[in-house]
């Protein structure tokens, strides 16, 4: 649970995570802001909200939010002011998750991100780039991984615990295509056996999905991968877009590596070295026209 990792993967991965959050309420829920308008008896929070006494959601509230979770979140994704900023970012967002929660839809694929929030305060101070190791923010990933995995785990429990071993062969990935279908989902209902293998498929590979605490590296690695491919899979079919989860699941990935400001910098600095030499370099012209120091020219005419 605390086995240390780079200061440069937890500073990247805080990146990632707030610039989200910073563009979630306006491009993933931007509906959200539509529930300032709805009459607060419509109202009924989730268990935590009543566990909280959290308020009912009013214009100024709901805007309020927003206008400060979006400003709020990019400065955290600087780095600066960890704690400060990751609690307020935290508490912020967890306000509009409750708040868009709360008329009768939940969305199970922000349980990680949000535990990426929390956590992400406690891990200190990190520079992108950065080779210490730390065990608080090793602490932190972990907890986002376990969450990441605790989604797709508990997703199949609910499947079996409300919809019984019916769930397997029962007509949810069809009724799904049928509602949310694409041009590619044709080939998938023509027949039924295909879109029940798929059920199969999905609950064996969301119960065996904490397997990837107990592999190699190496191997972890691909089957991250997989994960990837699994959701780009469901957009491509049903058109659901598990954006959060799939953030929240690059604290897999060593991102430290990816460092796209130096290999910015790199790339400037080689242009300009090279077109540093090029203006260095005699132009033709100039190597058969003679020097000052050259006989014709110093003698001059006789």
């Amino acid at each position: 649970m605390f086995a240390a990792v780079p200061t440069g993967r937890v500073a990247a991965f805080r990146t990632v995570v707030y610039l989200f959050v910073a563009l979630d309420p306006l491009w993933f829920t931007p509906w959200v802001r539509s529930h300032a308008a709805i009459p607060g008896v419509f109202y009924q929070p989730l268990l935590v909200g009543r566990l909280l006494h959290l308020p009912t959601p009013t214009p100024f509230l709901v805007n309020g939010i927003f206008w400060a979770l979006i400003p709020l979140a990019v400065a955290a994704s600087t780095g600066r002011a960890p704690r400060l900023l990751g609690w307020i970012v935290f508490a912020l967002y967890f306000e509009w998750m409750i708040i868009a929660m709360s008329y009768g839809k939940v969305d199970h694929d922000r349980f990680g991100l949000l535990v990426a929030l929390a956590v992400l305060p406690t891990a200190g101070a990190a520079r992108h780039g950065g080779t210490r190791m730390t065990e608080r923010g090793g602490w932190a990933l972990r907890m986002t991984q376990v969450a990441v995995i605790a989604t797709y785990f508990l997703s199949s429990w609910a499947k079996l615990r409300f919809g019984g071993f019916g769930w397997l062969t029962s007509a949810t990935l069809e009724r799904a295509l049928i509602r949310r279908g694409t041009p590619l989902t044709d080939l998938l209902t023509s027949t039924r056996w295909p879109l029940l293998l798929a059920q199969f498929g999905i609950v064996a590979f969301e119960l065996s999905s904490p397997i990837v605490f107990f592999v190699r590296s190496r191997l972890r690695y691909w089957i991250v991968g997989y994960f990837y491919l699994f959701h780009l899979m469901v957009m491509l079919t049903i058109t659901i877009s598990f954006a959060p989860h799939q953030v929240a699941m690059t604290s897999f990935l060593p991102l430290e590596k990816v460092r796209p400001i130096v290999w910015t910098r790199r790339r400037f600095r080689r242009l300009n070295d090279a077109l540093y030499r090029t203006r260095k370099q005699p132009r033709p012209s100039d190597e058969h026209r003679p020097s000052a120091s050259s006989p014709a020219v110093a003698g001059g005419p006789h």
